[in-house]
């Protein structure tokens, strides 16, 4: 753990009030959302349970929290307002871990009886990751009143009672055991599940993840999968997931289930879903991302750093910069050009990103076919391509990921040539008996 990486306890956070970036409320946070690991691991914190002004309780997931600090909490502004609904893998940190009996563990064997006064959360270094990594706990068994109760905090490690068991069927414990894999290497994993496990583990993965996940998976496999959720669920996670996929996604299903799905999903992510769903699919236009990194004029090179160190962008979105007149969200004003993030790296943090920006090469049209887009991409070792407009509107990025998954053959990921960490690994009763 890094040495001053922030640290709330969580009874603190109780009642404590929750800003958008403008400084307007939003609500306040009434719980903790975590999900317990096998053997004794810090729990990892998924998000904030926040009661809005209409007391409805809703769900902010921690990789939409900028800042815990000074008595409040800062969101990226965008929240989702449907009914928090507790799932069967998640913990409530106020509502089921305080006042628990547990104890302490000497020399690996638990020992004395304690009762669990609070916890707390730190969040990981370079990361937006967030876990349980404290307890404050008090011996003995008399109330809190209790004169001559020792009380001490210790290492998440250092207690025993609230971790899943090591051995047991469960969506929770192959979770446990499949934490630590890419996404695409859970989604080969769930791949080679059953359907009932498979099943199981994607109604217990949160929305974030099981986003990740499904954009690795078959066609076949992320059909089965959404149409086994909710449908209010499986919007959630649509718009999770990265607009070009959850297009290629909505393209497979029954033309009133993809309309349905998408009347239910947030307006301004439905919105960029159906502008990729008018491009035929092996286009530009149909391959493309909506969300590039975009910039106007008067940015700095500092600013575009700091936009591409965001480590939510894959590398090939974070490759480059795309300069526009205002509007700066796709569709965008005037193209004006592309950075490479190598030359941000050569110029002074105060240079405007006008004066160095790349206009020579000439973007794809959304109708761009896919041979010529990876032509493209090939002779200007390009790892991605603006696409524009008749009237000169930054639509979108083609990266070369994208290309690739749809010049492979459809059986490619069946074709495990080199046995990614973990691919081996295989639970007892993964394949659905008990």
């Amino acid at each position: 753990m890094a040495s001053g990486a922030p640290r709330v306890f969580i009874s603190h956070l109780s009642g404590v009030a929750v800003f958008d970036p403008n400084g307007d409320q939003v609500g306040r946070v009434r719980d903790v959302v975590v999900i317990l690991r096998v053997g004794g691991r810090p729990p990892r914190v998924l998000g904030l349970v926040v009661e809005v002004v209409s007391r409805r309780r809703i769900f902010l997931p921690m990789s939409r929290v900028t800042g815990v600090e000074s008595g409040q909490v800062i969101t990226t502004g965008v929240v989702n307002m449907r009914r928090f609904e507790q799932r069967a893998s998640e913990t409530l940190v106020l509502g089921e871990l305080l006042d628990r009996r547990v104890r302490l563990v000497e020399s690996g064997e638990a020992k004395e009886e304690v009762t669990v006064l609070d916890v707390a959360m730190v969040q990981l270094p370079a990361r937006r990751d967030w876990e349980i990594d404290k307890v404050f706990v008090r011996k003995g068994k008399g109330g809190a009143l209790r004169r001559r109760a020792e009380a001490l905090t210790v290492e998440w490690s250092a207690v025993t009672g609230f971790s899943l068991e090591e051995h047991g069927q469960g969506a929770e414990n192959l979770l446990a055991a499949f934490e630590q894999l890419r996404p695409a290497d859970l989604a080969n994993a769930l791949h080679h599940l059953s359907a009932k496990r498979r099943s199981e583990v994607a109604a217990a993965l949160d929305d974030d993840r099981l986003a990740d996940v499904l954009e690795e998976l078959p066609e076949d496999d992320q059909v089965e999968i959404l149409g086994k959720l909710k449908e209010e669920r499986a919007a959630d996670v649509l718009e999770a997931m990265d607009p070009d996929d959850a297009a290629d996604l909505l393209s497979e299903l029954p033309e009133e289930e993809k309309e349905r799905l998408l009347t239910l999903m947030q307006p301004g992510d439905a919105a960029d879903v159906r502008r990729l769903l008018s491009y035929e699919e092996r286009t530009a236009g149909g391959l493309m991302t909506t969300e590039p990194i975009v910039l106007q004029p008067d940015a700095t090179v500092a600013d575009a750093l700091a936009r591409v160190r965001n480590p939510d962008l894959s590398p090939a979105l974070a490759a480059q910069v795309y300069v526009c007149r205002p509007p700066d969200e796709t569709p965008t004003g005037k193209y004006l050009g592309t950075l490479h993030f190598q030359r941000l790296l050569r110029d002074p943090p105060f240079t405007l990103v006008s004066s160095i920006v790349d206009s020579d090469l000439l973007p794809l049209p959304p109708d761009t076919p896919l041979t010529a887009v990876t032509s493209y991409l090939a002779t200007y070792n390009m790892v991605s391509a603006p696409v524009v407009d008749e009237s000169g509107s930054l639509l979108g990025a083609v990266t070369v990921d994208d290309v690739l998954d749809h010049l492979l053959p459809d059986d490619w990921r069946e074709r495990d040539l080199h046995g990614p960490p973990g691919a081996e690994f295989e639970p007892e009763g993964a394949d659905g008996e008990r």
